[in-house]
């Protein structure tokens, strides 16, 4: 008796560290793919606008690319054509435009919606998503690291 309780406790620790453990690599086999939960948000503040950028979907087998982004003012009309303003750029240099906004329309001191993407593949070491505003002297510039 003392023996088999012994052994079901044993199995039991050993089931649930191998569930754990699954669970914090990815699953079976090693998955490159970086789930969006832990690409942290990126914000940048300047010219009395704040622009919040989090990846909803960047993994390597994803039909399409997002990343919600939130613009925030309380000063002027937020009037940002964003699938004209941002660009998607890989760490070889490669370049590519949004394929879709969905999302609050130009005007007013508060826009969110979702910028999509074709997804980029092979899927890069790095990627980052310049929004170029009017009036601003540079891009504004969010950076992650996937690899």
């Amino acid at each position: 008796m003392v023996n088999t309780t012994f052994s079901l406790l044993a199995l039991t620790a050993i089931t649930v560290a191998a569930a754990v453990w699954v669970s914090n690599n990815g699953g079976f086999g090693g998955n490159e793919a970086v789930a969006a939960s832990h690409l942290a948000p990126k914000t940048s503040s300047a010219r009395s606008v704040t622009v919040k950028v989090t990846p909803q979907n960047v993994a390597g087998d994803a039909k399409m690319w997002s990343f919600t982004v939130v613009l925030d003012t309380h000063s002027a009309e937020l009037n940002d054509d964003l699938v004209k303003s941002s660009l998607l750029i890989d760490s070889t240099g490669g370049r590519f435009t949004p394929v879709a906004w969905d999302g609050a329309p130009p005007g007013g001191h508060h826009r969110e919606g979702v910028l999509r993407f074709k997804p980029v593949s092979p899927q890069p070491q790095s990627i980052e998503l310049q929004i170029t505003r009017a009036g601003e002297d540079s891009p504004r510039s969010f950076r992650w690291q996937l690899k």
